[in-house]
């Protein structure tokens, strides 16, 4: 577990896309929230900060809000069916993965957490972010979940 670590991120400001549902078919529309977002990136006219793919969410014991999202500066306008916001500076425990082994890297992430004492802040989102490259299929993937401020680092 010597890959995973806490990390200060500066506040990051979003647009893009969001899905909720249950956890019954999170995973399946995730990858089509994702997809549709991908199609539609044009339509930012190159305000997007890098290629990297923020997906923040949150959920509870019934369903969860997944978003597919690009870094920008704030836009005077966002294209019909996305919303921009803005995540505050926040410390994270974070590991790297690929996307196809997420499960294992939340596995592991957690385990790090619960040796540590580390508490998740329950009401801050946690992120998966994905560093795409269209030759490839399996991809870096850094998963963060936030921190309770509580913490002593």
């Amino acid at each position: 577990m010597d890959n995973c670590f806490i990390v200060a991120k500066p506040a990051i400001h979003l647009v893009g896309m969001s899905y909720c549902g249950p956890y019954s078919t999170f995973a399946d529309e995730c990858i089509r929230l994702q997809g549709e977002f991908l199609a539609r990136r044009h339509e930012l006219n190159g305000a997007e900060l890098s290629t990297a793919l923020y997906s923040p969410y949150f959920g509870n014991e019934v369903f969860a809000t997944y978003w597919a999202c690009y870094e920008v500066p704030h836009l005077k306008s966002v294209p019909q069916g996305m919303v921009q916001f803005t995540i505050p500076e926040r410390k994270y425990a974070m590991v790297t993965c690929t996307n196809k082994r997420i499960g294992d890297g939340y596995e592991q992430l957690n385990a790090w957490m619960n040796e540590r004492r580390l508490n998740k802040q329950d009401n801050a989102v946690s992120l998966e972010i994905f560093y795409l490259d269209e030759h490839l299929e399996e991809v870096t993937v850094d998963l963060l979940i936030p921190l309770s401020d509580n913490e002593e680092y």
